[in-house]
């Protein structure tokens, strides 16, 4: 029991087996549990409706806990029997629309929530905020007269001139494009960094998540699959749909005899320690594979797609399974190409549930 209330003391948040239903009963979330550490940058990844917005919101105070407890600062802000009001819990947040008011200029957007500072200290406040986020010079303007960017940044100085406890970010870069998305990501990263602060971020980008956080919880239909680091969350993931929602995935089948796995691709060692017999699936990612042109071989391209820095092949095995593989932008193979396939793998992850159907 003390362990846990230390827990408690350590985290910024902590959610403890946390469910929310909709309000035809049926649930939203269900037992999710998962803390934050001061200064971390969590993120909640999955598809849409998988349930990442229910728990920001039940987070910020704006939805009802059915069962479980939601801690900031050591606090008990959500249970069944509590609920702090969201103006008490020092949340700072970031919807997607940004939300600002089209009839204050920036510096007064800034300010909307310090009327209880002195006039000096909050323009002291304001003027911080504007040179941490890059917006000085643009103080006197009206959101219209903005890029999506230059709003969004306002949008944050809005939320971290209170001086959060925990910000929360809904899909904060899903209005802007690729090339400002990916710049945006980057200087808020530096600026929570630089700011320590505690951050929630919600996104259905993989990308997004691995650029961004510390650690991520991946969600699907309303329950946590795995919460670990980016680089776990890629190498060892939990489950098939981990596997294959943080970047592509191909599952080869495989049986198990003498401590090893026998497949297509030839063998793995049994990292589940099945009796011999069980059949598993392997998960290979396409930079685990290598391929080699070589005349008669049975394996063949049968497409490529360009990416930039590499090109990405889908390949034929003899069985008709397929598999993807990327390599180099120069090697470049036309559809036909008959291949050798080499596996290097650095981690083996076998399933023993078959792949679902994508």
């Amino acid at each position: 029991m003390t362990s846990d209330h230390s827990t408690t003391v350590s985290s910024v948040l902590e959610l403890r087996q946390v469910s929310c239903s909709y309000e035809t009963g049926r649930p939203a979330v269900q037992d999710i549990s998962f803390a934050a550490k001061e200064g971390e940058i969590l993120c909640l990844l999955g598809p849409s409706g998988c349930g990442k917005t229910t728990i920001l919101r039940a987070i910020a105070g704006f939805e009802p806990v059915r069962s479980g407890q939601i801690f900031l600062s050591g606090q008990l802000v959500s249970s069944q029997e509590v609920m702090t009001p969201t103006e008490n819990r020092r949340i700072g947040m970031v919807f997607q629309e940004y939300a600002l008011f089209p009839h204050l200029r920036v510096q007064d957007n800034i300010a909307f929530g310090l009327s209880q500072l002195t006039r000096s200290l909050r323009a002291a406040r304001v003027q911080e905020m504007l040179r941490l986020t890059g917006l000085e010079g643009f103080e006197r303007r009206y959101p219209h007269e903005l890029s999506g960017g230059q709003q969004q940044r306002v949008a944050l100085a809005r939320a971290l001139v209170q001086n959060p406890v925990v910000l929360l970010l809904d899909e904060p870069f899903s209005n802007l494009d690729p090339d400002m998305a990916g710049r945006m990501r980057q200087e808020l990263h530096d600026l929570l960094r630089r700011t320590k602060t505690t951050t929630v971020l919600v996104t259905h980008d993989h990308d997004e998540a691995f650029a961004m956080a510390d650690r991520i919880a991946v969600l699907n239909q309303g329950r946590l699959e795995q919460f670990d680091t980016p680089e776990m969350m890629y190498h060892l993931p939990a489950t098939p749909f981990v596997a294959d929602f943080v970047g592509q995935a191909d599952f080869i089948p495989g049986t198990v005899s003498q401590g090893m796995v026998q497949t297509e691709l030839g063998e793995f060692p049994d990292t589940l320690e099945c009796q011999d017999g069980t059949t598993v699936v392997v998960m290979i990612r396409p930079d685990d594979i290598h391929l080699v042109p070589t005349e008669g071989a049975r394996s063949r391209v049968l497409s490529r797609q360009f990416r930039g820095s590499e090109n990405l092949y889908t390949v034929s095995l003899p069985s008709g399974q397929i598999v993807h593989s990327s390599q180099g932008s120069t090697s470049v193979y036309q559809a036909g190409t008959t291949m050798e396939i080499r596996v290097l793998a650095t981690h083996t992850v076998l399933f023993r549930q078959p792949n679902p159907t994508p």
